[in-house]
């Protein structure tokens, strides 16, 4: 078998994202199933800073697997050209590598504006001459499309909506992370026909096809019990004895009602609420939980530790709403939590995340403050063992389904990307 290279750009790591998640698991599996060199081409981390984007705690990211380069290209130029000298040592540094005489699959994820990166460097690398063996697939997670368009129709700028779907379609492969997602793609394509006269809406209903979100479930099955108990004690925290919410602290994430159902609930008197994550809403949640010990804020979760207090916790809740800049497009901590264990999941059906759960969590409706109380206190005071533990075994079937074995067979079942190396077991975890 011949040389063979997935190069992925994206925001990774320490970007807190689903697509860096995203990323660095279709990287693990890419080395077992044939590819002798996988990349991720991603952004300097002061570039990540300067963009406030919330990141994990830097001195404890999880290292990659010895195979995988992660290349942050410097910028090219100098101030004169600001935001395009990143895109110019992103694009730059793909040419280099089409111009080797090596089959590559090139994914982009988060399309603005990873996709045009690689267009570019496509285009850029055929027109120079070099060998540029490539397939290119690109993958939305929706708010990078509808986000851009929406705006775009609102202020009357129909060539950048135009220029975003062009350049997603100019890919050989065009993905959506959920089926919400693909909708909705589809819906802002047809409202920039009905602006521009274009025909986008027909191509994305033929070619969008769904890559649900690789999840390492190894990661979170078969915890070691006294690490579980180790990590609680670490934080002064004991098994069932607290509500987590473990996710980007912002709006769009129901945080603001969650803080207000649990001071309203009989469930604070046996449970405390954790607030793990960082975003811009965390001064608002921590002055609107106000000096009450019973909330605890932890802003320094890593990657190792998030299982841990998920499968410790009596409840996790995730009581996502739509907001203007953001709908949750599937939820992937919801499935994370399911692989993990421990108490139900009390979400809401926003956007992708009933794609997500299944019919596996207490579902309560988006903004409904009074409903997510009531959900609180009934998982916490009234739900018997056994349908604690039936809904625990419900979820955690449902999530594997998203194992990332499974999903990358999925996405790279064609001849042209890679001969699989051994076999390729529907629900590997390893």
């Amino acid at each position: 078998m011949g040389e063979r290279r997935l190069v992925i750009v994206v925001r990774a790591d320490p970007v807190i994202c689903g697509h860096s998640g995203e990323a660095r698991n279709l990287a693990e599996v890419a080395l077992r199933r044939g590819f002798t060199d996988v990349r991720l081409l991603t952004w300097p981390v002061a570039a990540l800073q300067a963009a406030g984007l919330p990141l994990k705690p830097l001195d404890r990211l999880q290292p990659y697997t010895a195979g995988i380069a992660v290349e942050r290209p410097e910028p090219v130029g100098d101030y004169r050209v600001p935001d395009g000298r990143y895109l110019a040592g992103l694009t730059g540094r793909l040419v280099e590598l089409l111009a080797e005489p090596i089959p590559t699959t090139c994914l982009s994820m988060y399309l603005s504006p990873h996709a045009n990166v690689v267009v570019d460097a496509v285009a850029a690398a055929r027109a120079a001459g070099f060998p540029a063996d490539v397939h290119t697939m690109a993958k939305a997670v929706g708010s990078d499309v509808t986000n851009v368009i929406r705006s775009c129709l609102r202020e009357g700028r129909f060539g950048a909506a135009a220029a975003v779907f062009t350049t997603y379609l100019a890919h050989d492969e065009v993905l959506a992370v959920s089926e919400y997602t693909r909708e909705q793609i589809i819906l802002a394509a047809e409202a920039v026909d009905a602006h521009c006269g274009t025909r986008f809406a027909v191509a994305c209903r033929d070619r969008v096809t769904i890559s649900y979100p690789p999840i390492d479930t190894a990661a979170y099955l078969d915890l070691d019990p006294a690490a579980v108990d180790a990590a609680l004690a670490r934080r002064g925290l004991e098994r069932d004895g607290y509500v987590l919410f473990l996710s980007r602290v912002t709006r769009a994430k129901g945080i603001h009602d969650l803080v207000a159902a649990y001071a309203a609930s009989r469930a604070r008197e046996r449970v405390r609420l954790v607030v793990a994550g960082t975003g811009p809403a965390l001064p608002e949640i921590r002055a609107l939980a106000g000096d009450d010990e019973r909330v605890v804020f932890l802003t320094d979760v890593d990657d190792d530790e998030k299982p841990l207090l998920m499968r410790g916790c009596a409840a996790y809740a995730l009581p996502t709403k739509p907001e203007p800049d953001f709908v949750e497009t599937f939820g992937i901590a919801l499935a994370e939590k399911q692989l993990a264990g421990g108490g139900p999941v009390i979400t809401t059906l926003t956007g992708g995340t009933g794609e997500a759960v299944g019919d596996t969590a207490v579902i309560v409706e988006a903004g409904d403050v009074a409903g997510l109380r009531a959900a609180l206190d009934g998982v916490v005071l009234e739900m018997s063992e056994q349908e604690r533990r039936g809904m625990e075994l419900r979820g955690r079937d449902h999530a594997m389904a998203f194992d990332r074995f499974r999903v990358f067979d999925h996405l790279f079942r064609a001849p042209r990307h890679v001969t699989l190396v051994g076999g390729a077991p529907a629900a590997h975890a390893g």
